[in-house]
């Protein structure tokens, strides 16, 4: 969902908003450097475990529920999207006390990140922006991605519509103001489809860094 190259994977990465993800425990079990930083860090593993426990079965009878909503090619039914988020899940359960005592789970929500400016080389904020348009207002918007730029070389967002697979209203005015900001900025799309409309991430970058993404 975010085009990473391999050289990507050799960049010190910042996920934003990870939640129980694996890609923290897989990347650095490749030897990879990256930070994740989420409000929900601030609980224990058992804590984290009994909450994904009531909610995946919910999370099923939705994707059930909704399936037109979604491209089945990388999945081939909602059970299969099931066992797959809760392998992902497992992994991150298995790796989160060391991660936690290794300072690669931070407990941080945005618009106010713990970083140091350009600490990172890369951004990745995926689920949360855009997506929940009608929960977060468009300054929040702006402000949380200014902060992402404060804090990485480049940030990449995935995706880019609403629940409903509509392209966020918040996209023109996020666009515009970062652009009246200095930022370089575009959309690419992404081989990763699932959410119908969801088929591009927005990258941007400082003036005079000079990144290339292959996409």
């Amino acid at each position: 969902m975010f085009s990473l190259s391999d050289e990507d994977l050799e960049r010190i990465i910042l996920g934003c908003g990870d939640g129980p993800a694996s890609f923290n425990a897989e990347l650095t079990a490749l030897g990879g450097r990256v930070l994740s930083v989420d409000p929900m860090y601030c609980f224990s593993v058992e804590e984290i475990q009994q909450r994904i426990r009531r909610v995946y079965p919910g999370m099923l009878s939705q994707l059930a529920r909704q399936r037109d909503e979604y491209l089945w090619r990388h999945f081939r039914d909602p059970s299969h999207v099931g066992s797959v988020r809760m392998s992902a899940m497992n992994r991150f359960l298995e790796d989160y006390p060391k991660g936690l005592a290794d300072g690669r789970y931070i407990e941080a929500s945005l618009p106010e990140l713990p970083c140091l400016d350009r600490e990172y080389d890369l951004a990745l904020c995926s689920h949360l922006l855009f997506l929940y348009s009608e929960q977060i207002s468009l300054a929040s918007h702006i402000a949380a991605i200014k902060e992402l730029c404060r804090v990485a070389r480049e940030v990449r967002i995935y995706p880019l519509v609403d629940l409903e697979g509509r392209p966020s209203s918040h996209l023109p005015g996020v666009i515009r103001e970062l652009a009246a900001c200095g930022y370089e900025l575009g959309m690419e799309k992404v081989d990763y489809q699932f959410q119908k409309g969801a088929t591009d991430m927005l990258w941007i970058q400082s003036v005079g860094e000079n990144l290339e993404l292959d996409v």
